[in-house]
């Protein structure tokens, strides 16, 4: 009996080696227009679907694989006698490799030239139908998505034959590919039609494996196109705790980014454990590390730093006076690359593309997920209410804003002094308000920073004027906080009573 092998790809990678070799173990070889083309053209004898069928590749190649003679001779039962008698009746031959792979789809809806008539032509519908026939009749069938399996397909092929537990994998890879390939069109056309969504369809391929996890007893991998948004071109792997690290870093940098002047265009962010050890916007790189690293020395060892600008020679060897587990920025004069390069495992990372375009943040609970919309709210200064009697002056009010964003990018609950757009103190992830303004004065006073005329920033409104009291007791002039205490009155009457001015954003940056 013939052996049948149909190809219809659109990746045309080793399509003609792969072809040829099995045209050599005496596959005869049916494909669809193009993919036939291709193989006819480097001398593969092919033989056309539509050939095959009797029937044409139809509407500008929508239908030209979706035939009862191409799928009878993929689904039907090669051990079972009735399959047998209708395949016989029928004129049906089987096909026992399947070769295919979709239509470009993920790569034309990512294309912004691309419009909505030609993303939609890219939906592959004989493809995943080809691939879903032969992966569940697996028993029978060898189904191949990825030019990454031909070569291990054929080394088995030419041992004696592919074993069933082969292709299993291979089935399971094929619904998976499909799985992606419909996951990515539904969240696409949902999107592209404000459509909402009923449900969180989340299926990324896997990335790479991880050493471990938060902890070396704990497993972990790394799912989706992570390489997309940062390249990492020097130094050991990245970790489970790298990766958090680093996005918390490169989220505060990004809407330090929003407050950069002429005059002050560059921000670095220095992150311990997601919280910052400092931060800060300066002249150049160099002033806003040297700025950051003041706020927190001790806690910056080991940490991870990012920057919005290029760092050079100076910057570089300023970072190579601690250790630094991670440096990320969008660039690095040659000179810099140099001197970083000296430091073997400490990673340097190059930042692609912004992480803003992320727009919900969810978790894994017992029997599902919990989401929620990306914090990226950002302060409107038309909805500003200064609501104590004295009104903050302009550098204060600078630096008010700067230290919201450090909150915002603070674990609650979240105190932060700042002076001059730099970090002085921070309190993070306490149970009380009031702890929290203790710890950051401790390290402040620590680390020889006085937080007298500072500003502080509380991500969440005080319940109590204690918290309030805390802050000024530490030095503070100005406080920027949310509001919306039921003891509101009695929180603005302690400030109007030590006369510092307090401003109310309205809005709300835990974060847990």
């Amino acid at each position: 009996m013939k052996k049948l092998a149909l190809i219809s790809v659109s990746d045309k990678t080793n399509l003609v080696e792969f072809a040829g070799q099995l045209a050599g173990l005496e596959y005869e070889i049916i494909a669809t227009g193009n993919t036939a083309k291709a193989l006819s053209s480097s001398g593969i004898k092919v033989t056309e679907i539509s050939t095959l069928t009797g029937f044409p590749e139809i509407f500008e190649g929508r239908v030209k694989t979706l035939h009862p003679k191409i799928f009878g001779g993929i689904l039907f039962r090669r051990d079972n006698t009735e399959d047998k008698k209708e395949a016989e009746a029928n004129s049906i031959i089987p096909i026992d490799v399947v070769c295919v792979n979709l239509y470009p789809f993920v790569k034309v809806a990512e294309n912004p030239e691309s419009n909505i008539e030609t993303i939609i032509e890219n939906i592959d519908i004989g493809g995943p139908s080809l691939l879903r026939a032969s992966a569940k009749n697996y028993k029978y069938v060898s189904v191949l998505t990825s030019p990454a399996q031909y070569a291990g397909f054929l080394d088995e092929l030419k041992k004696g034959g592919v074993s069933e537990d082969t292709r299993v994998k291979l089935a399971v890879e094929a619904f998976s590919h499909t799985a992606y390939y419909d996951t990515y069109i539904s969240n696409f056309l949902e999107n592209k039609f404000n459509l909402g969504s009923s449900h969180i369809r989340i299926n990324y391929p896997k990335e790479k494996i991880l050493r471990y996890g938060e902890n070396p007893h704990q497993q972990a991998a790394l799912y989706g196109s992570f390489q997309n948004y940062f390249e990492v071109f020097h130094g050991k792997e990245l970790s489970y705790n790298n990766i958090l690290d680093l996005l918390a870093a490169v989220e505060l940098v990004e809407d330090l980014a929003d407050m950069q002047t002429e005059s002050h265009p560059s921000s670095c962010a220095i992150i311990k454990h997601q919280n910052p050890a400092g931060a800060a916007i300066g002249l150049d790189p160099l002033d806003a590390y040297t700025k950051a690293l003041k706020c927190d020395p001790v806690s910056s060892f080991g940490g991870i730093v990012t920057f919005t600008s290029v760092v050079n020679e100076k910057v570089a060897e300023k970072l190579n006076e601690i250790f630094l587990e991670i440096i990320c920025a969008p660039g690095y004069t040659e000179d810099a690359l140099n001197i970083l390069k000296k430091k073997k495992d400490r990673r340097l990372l190059k930042q692609l593309k912004s992480v803003r375009e992320e727009r919900v943040a969810f978790k894994n609970i017992p029997g599902g997920i919990i989401l929620q919309d990306a914090d990226r709210a950002t302060l409107d200064l038309s909805q500003l209410q200064t609501v104590t009697k004295k009104q903050p002056t302009k550098e204060e009010m600078d630096d008010l804003r700067f230290a919201w964003v450090i909150a915002k990018h603070t674990k609650s609950n979240a105190i932060v002094f700042v002076k001059d757009k730099a970090t002085l103190g921070v309190g993070a992830g306490q149970m009380s308000r009031v702890d929290s303004s203790k710890i950051a004065f401790m390290k402040a006073q620590e680390h020889g920073l006085d937080l007298t005329n500072s500003v502080a920033a509380s991500d969440a409104f005080f319940p109590f004027a204690d918290g309030l009291l805390e802050i000024i007791k530490c030095g503070a002039t100005s406080v920027i906080q949310p509001g919306g205490s039921v003891r509101d009155n009695l929180v603005i009457e302690a400030a109007d009573q030590n006369n510092i001015s307090m401003v109310f954003t309205g809005i709300r940056h835990f974060k847990h």
